[in-house]
């Protein structure tokens, strides 16, 4: 049981404090609620361009990572198509260090040019490194917006488009800001070794004097249910023959999300799962194949993916793709079920261990609605049974809701 208080400030901004008197360490988690899924079609990858500016100086600090590090400290961040999180672990001793930090980021960045430029650029080439010159880096934004027609997930946190960010302003980059990285668009999380009271004295201290903003709300139009097959080809300068396969899942919050994620557990986790065996073990269609989640808080996409072997026909890999993950749904077992039960719960038991993974995942519950989720999230998986597997897998490999891009290497 992960014990947390609570602590609204007047402007809006929610603080949780997990105190764990076993460890020296602190760790400073701040969620903001914006990801990819907030942005302007015409304007993308500012949430992850934002995810970089945010470190290039503040009002009073002009560069973010040069204090906290004599305070023997460090930190991060990262953004996803729903959030950008940022995270400081530190000395319980050097806790206010992070408050000053963070707090002063909040308020407002130096909105330099000259930086902005610079971490532009940076975001730029790395949307070329990953996206355009890696062999079927642009697979995300092909399949994302084959699956998505409506939706804001039709673009991956990079951006839509390399022009999207390359054309970004310093009033749109202002706007942005002022929009989202507000006190009562975000949640804070302090764990370790530290006391309520004085959690409650420093953020009074930091951050009450900023002014709250508006609340973001995401009102994003509801992705119209899947009912039809969507095949995209591609023939490209690759490697070898790819396909992958984006079938439509539930949201993060309901009742099937557990057993959708065990079904991916059984398919693609460890030699000892289900296509490792038939498709490359036994019936060698590929050399590789890996199933995954796309972990969105709307409805999401079940992805899998593989390379094919030589002389295997992207018809024949589809097909077997589609039998394997249909025939779970018949053949699954009790064992197999208890099985990944077992490393379900030794892998979450495991994970809240790590003082900053607590703040993480305290503040991801609390952006789900409930912080008290991450106290019952074991429960939930320990409650599938062999018949919501079948129900589920059922559902959810339904040919009619996936989204299909064939990749063939050129000349092959």
């Amino acid at each position: 049981m992960i014990h947390f208080n609570e602590v609204v400030l007047a402007n809006g901004l929610r603080i949780l404090v997990h105190e764990d008197p076993a460890t020296p360490l602190a760790a400073v988690n701040i969620l903001y609620k914006v990801g990819a899924r907030d942005e302007d079609p015409n304007k993308t990858g500012f949430a992850h361009l934002f995810e970089h500016f945010m470190f290039e100086g503040s009002v009073n600090i002009p560069e973010f990572d040069a204090p906290l590090q004599f305070a023997s400290g460090e930190n991060n961040a990262f953004t996803s198509n729903d959030i950008t999180n940022y995270y400081d672990i530190l000395p319980a001793t050097n806790l206010e260090t992070a408050f000053w930090l963070e707090s002063d980021r909040m308020l407002s960045l130096d909105f330099n040019l000259e930086s902005l430029e610079t971490q532009k650029k940076v975001v730029c080439e790395e949307f070329k490194e990953h996206y355009i010159n890696q062999p079927y880096g642009d697979v995300w934004h092909k399949l994302s917006a084959l699956a998505y027609k409506v939706h804001p997930y039709q673009w991956p946190t990079i951006g839509k488009e390399l022009s999207h960010v390359e054309n970004a302003t310093m009033e749109d980059a202002k706007a942005f800001f002022f929009k989202y990285y507000r006190p009562r668009n975000a949640v804070m999380v302090v764990a370790g070794g530290v006391k309520t009271a004085e959690v409650e004295r420093l953020a009074k201290k930091w951050f009450s004097d900023i002014p709250g903003g508006e609340l973001a709300l995401h009102n994003l139009p509801k992705e119209p249910i899947q009912t039809d097959a969507r095949i995209l080809e591609l023939h490209e300068d690759v490697p070898l023959n790819a396909i992958y396969k984006a079938y439509k899942m539930c949201d993060r919050l309901h009742a099937d999300y557990q057993a959708s994620d065990f079904i991916r557990d059984m398919l693609s986790t460890g030699e000892s799962s289900r296509l490792y065996n038939e498709l490359v073990k036994e019936k060698k269609v590929f050399s590789s194949v890996a199933a995954y989640l796309s972990e969105t808080i709307d409805d999401g996409m079940f992805i899998v993916e593989g390379k094919l072997n030589p002389g295997i026909s992207m018809d024949d890999a589809d097909k077997a793709i589609e039998e394997s993950c249909l025939r779970l749904a018949d053949t699954v077992t009790e064992n197999e079920l208890q099985k990944v039960k077992n490393k379900t719960e030794a892998y979450l038991t495991f994970s809240d261990t790590n003082v900053l993974n607590r703040a993480m995942n305290l503040a991801w519950y609390d952006m789900l609605g409930d912080p008290n989720g991450i106290n019952r999230e074991i429960d939930k998986y320990l409650a599938v049974t062999t018949g919501q597997i079948k129900t589920v897998a059922q559902r959810i490999f339904d040919k009619n809701r996936c989204s299909t891009v064939r990749y063939f290497a050129k000349n092959k």
